[in-house]
């Protein structure tokens, strides 16, 4: 398991990227949200027009040659195998993507492990089996998964607190600077994108101006 301060200070600014998420050059994006200020990165490759086999390695080492340029951690999205060849930071998994536990026993403790929930119940059991922190979502009606479920809204993070979720929440879907300090001011340790970016002309200032964004409702939690 994963420290847990270390994992908020991580998913502040969370940026989720395919190589056919942008309109530019995935490299450049990746570069530039890095300067912007993302906390960390996730490779998501999936969609008709995605890369596989050989390809689909060749993007990810690419992406995360970059991230370990900037000590930014590198995870993978779903493929576990996938990540432990890379030697990834660790992996995210959604609810069918295999048991939390036995993605636990093959990539190790020393290795991140985030869990994808849409319920408390869902929350308990990541809580349970070992999850490092849960991705809550999505927030907001999103075009960027096509099996995106009901948005949730910012309440559900408050009603997870209250529930006694305790572990650190990354809040995703139809995340913009218009709502995002609305996430971490009702709970979550930050806030996860991948379109607000990767369509962004200067994604450089977009992450700077969401990374904002998300400690404006940080700071506002906390005077409460």
């Amino acid at each position: 398991m994963i420290e847990t301060l270390g994992m908020k200070e991580s998913l502040l600014l969370y940026f989720i990227m395919g190589s056919h998420n942008t309109p530019h050059d995935p490299l450049w994006v990746l570069q530039e949200a890095i300067q912007g200020g993302i906390t960390c990165f996730q490779f998501r490759e999936k969609g008709e027009k995605a890369a596989r086999g050989a390809e689909k390695v060749e993007w990810a080492r690419a992406l995360q040659e970059i991230c370990r340029a900037y000590r930014i951690p590198f995870l993978v999205d779903d493929e576990v195998d996938l990540a432990l060849f890379l030697d990834a930071e660790g992996v995210h998994i959604g609810q069918e993507d295999g048991e939390i536990e036995e993605v636990r026993r093959k990539i190790g403790d020393h290795k991140i492990l985030g869990v994808s929930i849409h319920t408390v119940e869902e929350a308990h059991i990541a809580q349970e089996k070992g999850a490092d922190y849960l991705g809550v979502g999505p927030i907001y009606p999103t075009s960027s998964k096509k099996d995106a479920k009901e948005p949730v809204g910012p309440a559900f993070i408050r009603e997870l607190r209250d529930q006694g979720i305790h572990l650190p929440i990354v809040g995703i879907g139809g995340i913009t600077r218009e709502n995002a300090a609305r996430i971490t001011e009702a709970g979550a340790d930050g806030i996860a994108l991948i379109s607000a970016i990767c369509q962004a002309q200067n994604p450089r200032e977009e992450a700077a101006l969401l990374r904002k964004e998300a400690k404006l409702g940080i700071y506002r939690r906390m005077e409460r």
